[in-house]
């Protein structure tokens, strides 16, 4: 299963022998410097191919919201053709329309009036039906949606964040396109809009702070946990090495201390902790943590959680902290990207821990598979009419064959 591997080195500065627990100072640890260990990045089969599996969804999603954008949810054949490299189109746009049925209409119009009728594309009635979905779905988990955003910005440094961090993270994290437009006006008690719209300069600021969303997915899996054992249970992260993977003896010890340090939730006060701290490395940790969990599919681009190294003040080394803790996150390279993985969210190549919105993918892949079933149906009706073409044929020859014979003689 795990083939490819990789030796990356990596460091946490300033961890010394002896060091007091930051929340409990009577408690003692043990700590090793890890600078000089090496931490081996190993291929992780099943995670790589949940990412793989999702690119076909991902390309027809990315082709559909180029129609939408249009005007008019309209646009000339000729037109998405010339976008075909920015789309990442591996065919052309007419090969990409024939092996995906149900996602758009074909007519003809005038691109200006007197031109000549060239064909254009519309979205399906089935591709308008899931977008009523959708909708709905959006509708139903408002509240989600709504935490969600308050939760991105209640763990920023100063609980206001770009627009155009949030604009560009807004898939990964399963928010609405409109919600700049409909959902901040609404909530207007958790949040403000601030600088100038438009130039590329305005901020989404968090107006008030609600403690109930104040408790990330670990503190919340805790109390659970405490509540079905009548047993106090501490809050920590989920620590599970894949099949076949090992740690050397140093970083097994190191890993071992780190986990017993005290649990730093992502949305504490972290302005008085050293950014060189081992408290500040398991502060990062609960952040990527937290944010991965947020996110619509449990992992995300490194690159884009980079955008955000200022805002959670993520040290510029915070990509390294995926392969240093190998039993929470795994980081996969497929595709040429990495990407960080929630371990704990997948079995095998499933995503097990599904994010309510989720359902709004589950819709979209069922319309994607009702037009490839319908597209191997017809081919296979097609090919059935030609045998039984190509039969009758043989038949028709044969009997034309004896038919001659028979005159002959």
């Amino acid at each position: 299963m795990l083939l490819k591997s990789q030796t990356i080195f990596s460091s946490v500065s300033g961890l010394k022998l002896n060091s007091k627990s930051f929340l409990n100072p009577n408690f003692t640890l043990q700590f090793n410097s890890i600078s000089s260990l090496k931490v081996v990045w190993r291929k992780d089969r099943n995670l790589d191919r949940a990412i793989q599996n999702d690119k076909r969804y991902k390309l027809c999603a990315r082709v559909v919201r180029e129609v939408l954008n249009e005007p008019g949810q309209v646009i000339p054949l000729r037109y998405l053709a010339k976008r075909r490299e920015r789309l990442r189109l591996s065919v052309t746009v007419k090969t990409f329309i024939n092996n995906n049925p149900g996602l758009f209409d074909t007519y003809y119009d005038r691109i200006r009036p007197k031109s000549d009728l060239v064909p254009f594309l519309r979205p399906s009635n089935r591709l308008r039906n899931f977008l009523e979905e959708e909708k709905r779905i959006y509708d139903e988990n408002e509240e989600l949606v709504v935490s969600k955003l308050c939760k991105l910005l209640m763990m920023s440094r100063y609980k206001v964040i770009s627009v155009d961090k949030l604009v560009h993270v807004k898939r990964e994290f399963g928010l609405p396109n409109d919600f700049l437009v409909n959902l901040v006006p609404k909530y207007s008690n958790y949040f403000r809009l601030t600088g100038s719209p438009g130039e590329g300069q305005s901020f989404l600021e968090l107006v008030e702070w609600n403690p109930q969303f104040a408790k990330s997915v670990i503190e919340l899996r805790a109390e659970e946990e405490s509540r079905l054992t009548g047993i106090r249970v501490r809050p920590n992260f989920s620590y599970k090495l894949p099949p076949g993977f090992s740690l050397r003896k140093e970083m097994r010890e190191w890993v071992r201390d780190w986990l017993e340090l005290d649990y730093i939730s992502p949305y504490e006060d972290a302005s008085l902790l050293d950014q060189a701290s081992r408290e500040m490395e398991k502060r990062m940790v609960g952040v990527l943590h937290e944010l991965l969990s947020l996110s619509l599919l449990k992992r995300v681009p490194v690159p884009i959680l980079g955008k955000f190294t200022n805002d959670y003040r993520f040290s510029n080394a915070f990509s390294s902290a995926f392969t240093r803790h190998s039993g929470i996150f795994y980081v996969s390279i497929k595709g040429g990207i990495e990407t960080a993985v929630l371990r704990e969210s997948y079995k095998g190549d499933k995503l097990i821990d599904k994010d309510p919105l989720h359902e709004i993918k589950d819709k979209f892949v069922e319309l994607l598979e009702e037009g490839w079933r319908e597209r191997a149906e017809m081919s296979r009706l097609r090919t059935e009419r030609f045998k039984k073409d190509m039969e009758a044929m043989a038949t028709r020859n044969e009997e034309l064959s004896e038919q001659s014979c028979g005159e002959e003689l």
